[in-house]
């Protein structure tokens, strides 16, 4: 099973990329993560925000492959422990499918692409940086990871 994680923000800082790269170099190939930065909308002073956020997902459609299983993530979706995480990516990894998680831009996703998504899963009830997102994600499926093979990460 391959994931990606379909990012809405481009250039982000060393840290972030070498925070990210340190947990996808201990997945092994057949969990595999592979993050893809999405061109953000058009935003300033007066900006159309639904046109910004409409043109972010035309993006990610763009990306996505008709195979996989996506995952929104956004604040009004489901909260999954770790624990219920690795249960998920056990059951995508059984499933057969690669999956897909979505993160859009600064005001979300358009409400479309969230909507046709197979899942949509919150991080947190908190507001978190987009560059952190990353991260976290990346060590939250190594730690999934860990616990369906039985590492002692997870303690």
């Amino acid at each position: 099973m391959k994931v990606r994680l379909l990012a809405v923000g481009t250039r982000m800082p060393a840290w972030v990329n070498e925070g990210v790269e340190e947990y996808r170099k201990r997945l092994p190939r057949d969990f595999a993560l592979t993050v893809e930065e999405i061109a953000p909308g058009q935003r300033g002073k007066n900006a159309d925000l639904s046109r910004a956020m409409a043109s972010e997902a035309e993006r990610i459609r763009a990306r996505l492959r008709g195979d996989e299983h996506v995952v929104a993530l956004e604040v009004g979706g489901k909260a999954w422990s770790t624990e219920r995480l690795a249960e998920q990516a056990e059951a995508w990894r059984l499933a057969g499918r690669d999956v897909a998680l979505l993160v859009g831009g600064p005001d979300g996703l358009a409400a479309e692409l969230s909507a046709a998504a197979d899942q949509r899963w919150s991080l947190s009830p908190l507001t978190l940086p987009h560059p952190l997102v990353r991260i976290l994600l990346a060590e939250q499926l190594y730690r999934a990871w860990t616990l369906m093979v039985g590492h002692p990460y997870h303690r």
